[in-house]
């Protein structure tokens, strides 16, 4: 799901409606490919019923929602935009090539909406003033929070998430102390 603060929402949208439509679907051994095919038939149809779920529930289909029209289990890269917090499309993860587009107005706003979750693994945030991006960083509930970039990740630094999105951590030195097995004695003679 991405928040857009009101100001540049249109602009935003413009931008990567024309970026999305010049990514390639297809095989994904071809470097060339931007997208493969889904995995298998019941997560593909899962994903055609997610769109139709948004547009039903008042969403705007901005780009794609359909299956390619080719051999194999194909998605069309997807945007909805006009996405309300309340809608099912805003609450729950499609695990395909769909983007969720949601406005806001004030950092205290996107933080308190970005948090109405039950999950948080990853979040990123994109600003020009660090000072603003630090803020909704420190207030994001997610384990990683990426400023300016997205899954650039390092074996030092731990990854793993808060809330249901998993317990411990993966890499760094707290993916170590998940094998060990702290014991303190104490002992008077």
């Amino acid at each position: 799901r991405i928040f857009v603060q009101e100001a540049v929402h249109d602009q935003f949208l413009a931008g990567v409606i024309e970026e999305v439509k010049k990514m390639k679907v297809g095989d994904p051994l071809d470097r060339s490919v931007d997208h493969g095919p889904q995995n298998h038939k019941a997560h593909l149809e899962k994903l055609l019923e997610f769109c139709d779920i948004g547009v039903r529930q008042g969403a705007t289909l901005a780009l794609g929602g359909k299956r390619v029209e080719r051999k194999g289990l194909f998605m069309e890269p997807t945007i909805f935009t006009n996405v309300t917090d309340n809608m099912y499309i805003a609450k729950e993860e499609s695990f395909g090539p769909v983007m969720i587009i949601s406005k806001f107005e004030t950092l205290e706003e996107v933080i308190k909406r970005g948090n109405d979750t039950e999950f948080g693994l990853a979040s990123g945030v994109f600003s020009k003033d660090i000072s603003k991006a630090m803020r909704v960083a420190d207030g994001i509930e997610a384990g990683t929070v990426f400023i300016n970039t997205y899954n650039k990740t390092d074996v030092a630094a731990p990854f793993g998430g808060f809330k249901q999105s998993g317990f411990g951590k993966d890499l760094g030195q707290e993916a170590l102390n998940e094998y060990l097995k702290t014991k303190t004695i104490t002992l008077e003679y």
